[in-house]
């Protein structure tokens, strides 16, 4: 599909009214174009069979044939773009790891004002779907929210005035990732020993599924992992992963590091949102952050990163030849924040080696 083509969507739902709200909802948006709605797989593939989309929207829950299980058949005959629907975190691994470029939570009551509310989210995500490398989406085989204005991180956390921390013993990784992060992430933090740096980590992710998501790492990883609650001390050999529709902040009380966890406003459209990571960790780490930008859609990210490089943080963007999606790391790039750009590959050598001087 050329970059200036429709996106053609088919969506695969077995509720009637998701059909048609998210139909009205993509085609009013110029560059979308739904070809398809169907009720099951088995009317799908037929569908198909005369048109293939660009992307397939597909729910899980449906009569005579699972979403997961059509994901797999889409996967082996034609690789393409799915964001699938569900309500179930471990689900929503098992989606990413079968393939899935994204995973939505859908709600089962008021379906139609979420969808609505969720409009600009919906069309965005289509698009970054349709922008994916599916090549690396496979080879390495996430509730919406409602939309609100574009906030910055001043909206949750006041800039970071310039001051700069004093240099400690101790040095924390902080992360945030988006579209193909959950695969990014994982492989960085497999590569990781038992007694690694610390990482405090916001993978944009509905609230339901970042539980479901550190577990998964905390089963595939040497270092533990978790999910984090408020006040939850920073130390070597952890990794903490914001849930999903709270932000994650940085804080630091003497030598000693420790999250908070609290709501807010959606900043950069997400919450949690990286641009609040990177501020406070700006303001409370400063010269013994190390900053890591990787693969997603938008720019959450790039102005907080701008403001750890100022800060005296190492600040790190992954390549575009690795990323799923080459938004978020190419943002921070252009803003002048970024020391170095990486292939995926080569970011697990480069912290232990930065974390080790």
């Amino acid at each position: 599909m050329g970059k200036t083509d429709t996106i053609k969507v088919h969506i695969v739902d077995d509720s009637a009214l998701l059909r048609q709200t998210l139909s009205d909802i993509l085609n009013a948006d110029p560059g979308i174009q739904v070809i398809g709605a169907s009720a099951n797989p088995v009317f799908a593939e037929n569908h198909f069979n005369r048109e293939w989309p660009d992307v397939i929207i597909l729910d899980y829950e449906m009569p005579q044939k699972d979403g997961l299980t059509f994901l797999a058949e889409i996967m082996a005959r034609r690789p393409t773009p799915v964001i699938m629907f569900t309500t179930h975190g471990k689900v929503a691994m098992q989606a990413f790891a079968a393939g899935a470029v994204e995973v939505l939570s859908k709600p089962g009551l008021e379906l139609k004002k979420f969808l609505f509310d969720s409009e600009t989210m919906l069309i965005d995500t289509v698009k970054s779907a349709a922008q994916a490398d599916l090549k690396k989406v496979l080879s390495r085989s996430v509730q919406a929210v409602k939309v609100a204005p574009k906030l910055s991180a001043d909206s949750v956390l006041r800039p970071w005035d310039g001051k700069q921390v004093d240099a400690t013993a101790d040095r924390v990784v902080v992360l945030g990732a988006s579209t193909g992060g959950t695969q990014a992430i994982e492989e960085v933090l497999s590569a990781m020993p038992k007694d690694s740096p610390p990482f405090v980590i916001v993978q944009h992710m509905p609230e339901k599924f970042t539980t479901a998501f550190a577990d998964r790492l905390n089963d595939v990883c040497s270092m533990e992992v978790k999910e984090a609650s408020h006040g939850d001390k920073v130390h070597r050999g952890l990794a903490l992963i914001a849930p999903g529709n709270l932000h994650m902040l940085l804080n630091r009380r003497g030598d000693e590091y420790f999250v908070g966890v609290n709501g807010g406003p959606l900043v950069s459209r997400h919450r949690p949102s990286v641009d609040v990571l990177f501020r406070s960790a700006a303001k409370s780490a400063g010269r013994n952050a190390l900053g890591i930008i990787l693969t997603g859609m938008g720019d959450d990210g790039a102005a907080g990163m701008l403001e750890m490089h100022g800060a005296g943080a190492r600040t790190v963007a992954q390549d575009e030849r690795s990323c799923v999606v080459f938004g978020m790391p190419k943002e921070a790039i252009r803003r002048g924040g970024v020391d170095e750009v990486l292939p995926l590959d080569q970011v697990a050598g480069m912290i232990l080696k930065y974390m080790a001087r």
